[in-house]
Parts: structure tokens; C-alpha cells; sequence
């Protein structure tokens, strides 16, 4: 996990009106409605550092113009007029590192030289792969620069003790700077045929994984920034204001916004969430002679399409068979029952059947699932270090866990993925004590976890909160989740962010590896956090799908859940990603992956779910099945329950802001904007 930032100045930005989305995309803040003070840029690294914190450092470039005369030979404007050019200057670099390890600044050069516009990058890093220190913004030899925050499962190489930061700028370094942005951005992508180089939304096309990133191109000029396709890293627009004339990117919005006793009104039109795509910026020089315009470079803002169609399939989100016949059906509903009666028994040779083709839709989400997991818990040359401290204690991984079915699942495919000897951390956070609804499943899931693999250590990790002792906290977790602003985003926040902290008790007779059956504090170690994120919009575990089920049917629940996954980046997975790793730890969302998300869509909707069944059999259906083919027997039954509902901080919540739970659900509180009282 990583921080990463860019600030722009000095540029005139056009076509910033591409960020627009057709489901609830946030309309382009005009000049008049800002009032946003100048954002500091030490504030941005401050809350930069808080999700880097092994070492944060940034790298400035001075953009001049260069006037040449013309001799008016080959120019109908005669001598009277300038061409103007762009020339890049790099002019600093700065790193700061949270360790006792030195690291020189390089001296600062052509200082005298006043810059048309400048170019900050900002990278802090939480090192997570690679036997040598990395620090950013990355560089290579063409002068290209790389702030990078992701993974790399797949599709790019990333050698054994090796950073994947690296293995994607050395990947970059290698694309055409052809200037094919330039092209009709109505069009998917092009391959630039200069001596056969990919170009860059190619490459970034192939890697599996999340990421957000920035990449300074060199020789083209060249701004490139975005997202993965579903946005589970975190990455914030500002788009030039009268106010605020930057270009500014960034995981998180800076600290300043909570340093008053009350959050800026505008702080959330300051910031926006970046689409999902692949964006590109090249810089001009804008060859204007016209006083009233201070900026005399300017660029034009692309976005450009997946150049994957693996990844177009799954951004569409279409699926072929979604409404059955009534023989179909007839026929599933006895392979339901059959399936219920055969997943009893255990031992199914997952590897026999998928060489042998038999494999059932639970099994074939099964497969993929573990796969993903086996993906996320690689233990990375860079963490073998840890091993060297006392390989009894030694956390790699931690789960946030509820006891429920999505994290009782990953729970049991930890199990099956990482090493015995590892503990396994599991994070749950209630508001109401030992009689919160999730505190209670979180229990009775650590006894079946006991049961289904009694040689794994499982420490159940009690975070024990109130709202009334969080009152810095609350005004910190209203800086992190800008822009959203509800209610219940800063209830989700406040329970994934104590979470992630992972500060709590530790109840020594559930965990039955403790030498004495005591109850002792305890914090978590693990930089990983597992979430069972995107398993509900996948699989109709939410009850609005009930209920556009029973009015419209079966493509009505298509489209509902098509509308959830498309919206995904902005309604959850940005606040998230910010709220986790603002403890310094990287979240991962097995259900995210992209070979899950292929394997579910590949199935009929009717083997997703069976919305006439009661609540905890139809709902998640496939889901269930999978957690019986795991040996998993009482969380498979259980019914979804949110997190802000099983920690019970929304009834708290509900009861500080409006009086009383009636008086909340009355308002629809879930979606009221936080007061500023």
C-alpha cells in the first residue's frame, strides 16, 4: 500500500468535463462554488505518510518555454510572432524516510531559472515486496518517473525478490511516445506500429491487480494517471478552480480539513473521485499571445479505454443466461437439493474435477476463490525478514471478520493458503460489547473454525468502542472518507478504520493456543487486511435485490446488481481503501479479483441466487454452497448483516444524531449528509 499524489501548476487543463458518469457521476465544480482554502502540500504529505509510512519522498519538474524567432521564410506569421516549445527541467528530488537509514537530497538545481509551470510527484510506500529498499517517485534511465500504489497478481512479471513498482516502470519505459493521445478519444485505443512498442493504456491493460497510479513520460510530455477497472485503490481529483487553479491527485485529502473543530462545507467539492479508466495529460505550449490568459501551457485530458477485453467483458457486467426456462428451473431446483445433501460429505477433489470438466458451479467459484487467496497470501521476499524475529508470532495476514459467510469463507481459504505456522489475526469491532450481533457470530465462527482446522492458531481480536470516546477520531474519519458524506459512510468508516487498527482484547480461552486462559490487550502486526468486499453485489446479499426481484423479476435483478458493481469504486471501495490504510496496512478483496468475477458472471443468475427462498438460503446461494463444500455448517446459514449494522455503531449513531433508531429509519438516515453541528 502506498500513498501517491500530483500536484500541477501553472497549466491551463481542458476537457476535465471527461470525468463525468452517467450513474450519479458528480457534476464539475464551477469557480463560484468553491471556497476551498489553498491546499498545503506538507498537509497532503502528512496524510500521505500515515498509508506509506516506510518512507515518502517527491520529485519536482520545472516546465519552461522556449521561444524561438521565426525568419518568416516558412512561416506566413511573419518575424513579428514566436514558436513557442516545451522543454522539461528536472529541478529536485526530496526523500524522507521513518527509519534511522539516511537519504541523501539532492541539491537543488537551476534555481535561478523562474519555471512556466511545475510538476510535484509525491510517493510514500509501505514496502510489501522486494529485497531492496525502494523508494519513490521511481525513476528510469529516460528520465521517467512512476508514483505507484497497487499489486501485480498477474499479467506483468514481477520476478522473485523483486518490487512490482519497478517491474511495471521498467514495463512503461518500454512504450511508444508517440503521441497517440492525441487521437479521437472516442476511440477504445491505439497500437502504435513504431518499431512494434505497445503503447501505455496496453500495458496497464494487462496487469491483474489493483493499483492507482501517475507516470511522468519523458520524451512525449506526458502526464498518465487512473485506476484499475473497479477502483479498488483509492485515487481523488481537483479539478482548476478561480480558487484553486492546480491540477491536483491524491490517495486521501489532506489533514488540514479536520485540524478546525468542524469540516469544511466545501471540502467535498474540493476533491472527487477519479473514475476508473486510464487518463492522459500531454503539455503543450499553447502559442497564445493574449495577455488575459496567465497560463501559457496548457493540456488536454483523455481518457482512454481498456485495451483488454477480458476487462471490457467485466465492466460491462453482462451475463448470458439470466432469466431461466421453467424446465431450468424444474431441473435446478433438484440439483439444489441434491447439491445441499452431497456437500454434507466431505473430501471433493477439487483438482480431479476441474481436470475431468465435472466441476459444479460451487466448485468452479470455489477454485477460483482459492486461487485468488493463494494470489493475495504470496509471502514476498521482503517479509522474510519478520521470520528472522520469532517465527511463533509471526502475523502475516489479518481478516476483518464478523463471523458471517463472506469472512468465515476467506477464514477457511486462509487456512488452506498460508503456512501453519502462522497466526491468523481475526479483527472485529462492536459498539454494544460481548452482545453486538457480530461480536456474538465472531465467537461461534472461531469455534468452527477450531473445529474445520484445529492445528491453525485463530486470535479473535476485540475492538471495543463508543462513539462518545472518538472525537478526534470521528473528525479524522470525516477527512478520509471525502467526498462521500453520509451517515453511513462515516459509520462504515469509523468500524473499518478501528479495524484496520486492529487494537483490541484478546480472550485467552477462545483462543485455545494461549498458554493461560486470560483476557489481555493486544495489537495486531499484520500490514495485510483481508474484506470480503464485492461478495453482496455479486451475489444478491443485499435486500434491495430482494426487492427489485419481487417487482420485476429476474433481469430486474440483473440490472440492479450490474448497477452496483459499476458503481462499486465510488459508493464504497475508494472511502474504504482510505479508511484501512490510513493505519499503514494494505487492504485485499479476494472477491475482487478478476478471475472471481469472470467465474461468477459465467454462471446463470438462478445458480447466483434463489430470492423466493427464506433469507440466509437464497440470498448468496451460490456463496452458501461454497461455504458447505469448505465444511463450514453455521455461518452458512446465517443472513447478511452490514457492518454498520452487526457492530451496532449505527443504532448508536442513530441514537447521538437523531434521538432514536424510529426517528433515523423515518429520515432514512443511511443516506442523510453529516450535519456540521
Amino acid at each position: 500500500m502506498c500513498g501517491i499524489a500530483l500536484v500541477l501548476s501553472g497549466v491551463r487543463i481542458l476537457g476535465s468535463d471527461l470525468h463525468s458518469e452517467p450513474n450519479g457521476g458528480a457534476s464539475h465544480p464551477t469557480a463560484q462554488q468553491v471556497d476551498e482554502p489553498v491546499l498545503l502540500l506538507d498537509d497532503l504529505k502528512a496524510s500521505l505518510l500515515r498509508r506509506g509510512p516506510d518512507s515518502i519522498g517527491s520529485r519536482k519538474i520545472l516546465l519552461h518555454l522556449k521561444c524561438n524567432k521565426s525568419d518568416g521564410n516558412d512561416d506566413e506569421r511573419g518575424d513579428k510572432e514566436e514558436d513557442l516549445w516545451l522543454q522539461a527541467k528536472d529541478n529536485s528530488m526530496e526523500c524522507i524516510v521513518s527509519s534511522v537509514e539516511p537519504c541523501a537530497t539532492q541539491d537543488v538545481r537551476n534555481q535561478q531559472m523562474p519555471s512556466d509551470a511545475e510538476i510535484e510527484l509525491v510517493g510514500a510506500t509501505l514496502q510489501l515486496r522486494g529485497i531492496r529498499r525502494v523508494f519513490q517517485p521511481l525513476e528510469d534511465v529516460s528520465r521517467n518517473l512512476l508514483v505507484y500504489n497497487g499489486e501485480i497478481f498477474g499479467g506483468i512479471h514481477v520476478a522473485d525478490r523483486f518490487n512490482d513498482g519497478q517491474a511495471l516502470l521498467d514495463e512503461l519505459g518500454n512504450c511508444c511516445s508517440c503521441g497517440f493521445h492525441e487521437v479521437d478519444p472516442l476511440e477504445r485505443f491505439f497500437c502504435c506500429n513504431a518499431k512494434g512498442k505497445k503503447s501505455v493504456p496496453e500495458i496497464l491493460s494487462t496487469i491483474r491487480g489493483p493499483w492507482a497510479l501517475i507516470y511522468w513520460q519523458e520524451e512525449s510530455n506526458t502526464i498518465w494517471f487512473g485506476r484499475d477497472a473497479f477502483g479498488r485503490r483509492s485515487l481523488l481529483v481537483h479539478w482548476p478552480t478561480f480558487d484553486d487553479s492546480r491540477f491536483v491527485l491524491s490517495s486521501v485529502s489532506a489533514l488540514s480539513s479536520v485540524r478546525n473543530d468542524s469540516v469544511s462545507a466545501h471540502s467535498h467539492i474540493y476533491w472527487e473521485e477519479l473514475p476508473c479508466g486510464i487518463y492522459s495529460v500531454n503539455l503543450k505550449a499553447s502559442g497564445e499571445n493574449n495577455l488575459c490568459i496567465k497560463e501559457k501551457i496548457f493540456g488536454q485530458v483523455v481518457r482512454h479505454g481498456w485495451a483488454d477485453s477480458l476487462l471490457n467483458r467485466l465492466t460491462e457486467w453482462e451475463r448470458t443466461n439470466v432469466e431461466p426456462s421453467a424446465e431450468e428451473l424444474s431441473l435446478h431446483k433438484l440439483s439444489f437439493r441434491k447439491t445441499e445433501l452431497q456437500s454434507k460429505a466431505k473430501g471433493y477433489l477439487m483438482e480431479t474435477c476441474k481436470l475431468s470438466g465435472c466441476m459444479q458451479p460451487a466448485q468452479k467459484v470455489l477454485f477460483a476463490l482459492k486461487e485468488s487467496v493463494l494470489r493475495r497470501t504470496a509471502i514476498n521476499s521482503v517479509l522474510e525478514k519478520y521470520s528472522e524475529q520469532d517465527e511463533d508470532e509471526l502475523v502475516p495476514v489479518a481478516l476483518l471478520f464478523s463471523g458471517g459467510l463472506d469472512s468465515m469463507i476467506l477464514a477457511a481459504l486462509l487456512d488452506q493458503c498460508l503456512n501453519p505456522r502462522y497466526i491468523i489475526d481475526l479483527l472485529n469491532v462492536s459498539f454494544d460489547g460481548q452482545l453486538a450481533p457480530d461480536r456474538v457470530s465472531a465467537r461461534m465462527g472461531v469455534k468452527e473454525l477450531q473445529r474445520i482446522a484445529p492445528s491453525r492458531r485463530w486470535r479473535l481480536v476485540e475492538i471495543d468502542s463508543t462513539l462518545s470516546g472518538l472525537t478526534w477520531e470521528i473528525k479524522h474519519l470525516r477527512s478520509l472518507i471525502h467526498p462521500a458524506k453520509t451517515y453511513m459512510d462515516i459509520n462504515i468508516g469509523i468500524a473499518l478504520w478501528l479495524a484496520a487498527g486492529g487494537d483490541g482484547w484478546v480472550d485467552g480461552e477462545i483462543c485455545s493456543f494461549q498458554d493461560e486462559p486470560c483476557r489481555y490487550r493486544y495489537k495486531s502486526s499484520a500490514k495485510v487486511l483481508f474484506v470480503g468486499s464485492g461478495a453482496d453485489e455479486q451475489c444478491a446479499g443485499y435486500g434491495r435485490h430482494k426487492t427489485k426481484y419481487r417487482k420485476g423479476g429476474w433481469f430486474a435483478l440483473q440490472e440492479e446488481m450490474k448497477l452496483d458493481m459499476q458503481r462499486i469504486w465510488r459508493r464504497n471501495l475508494g472511502r474504504d481503501d482510505r479508511c484501512i490504510s490510513d493505519h499503514g496496512k494494505e487492504a485485499r478483496f479476494p472477491f475482487l479479483d478478476e478471475d472471481v468475477i469472470k467465474s461468477l458472471l459465467e454462471l446463470p443468475l438462478w445458480e447466483i441466487a434463489e430470492l423466493d427462498e427464506p433469507a440466509g438460503r437464497g440470498d448468496k446461494k451460490i456463496l452458501r454452497e461454497v461455504a458447505r463444500l469448505l465444511g463450514i455448517e453455521g455461518a452458512s446459514l446465517l443472513p447478511k448483516r452490514a457492518i454498520q449494522f452487526g457492530s451496532r455503531i449505527a443504532r448508536e449513531s442513530n441514537r447521538k444524531t437523531f434521538g432514536s433508531n424510529r426517528a433515523a429509519n423515518q429520515a432514512s438516515a443511511g443516506s442523510v449528509e453529516i450535519s456540521e453541528k
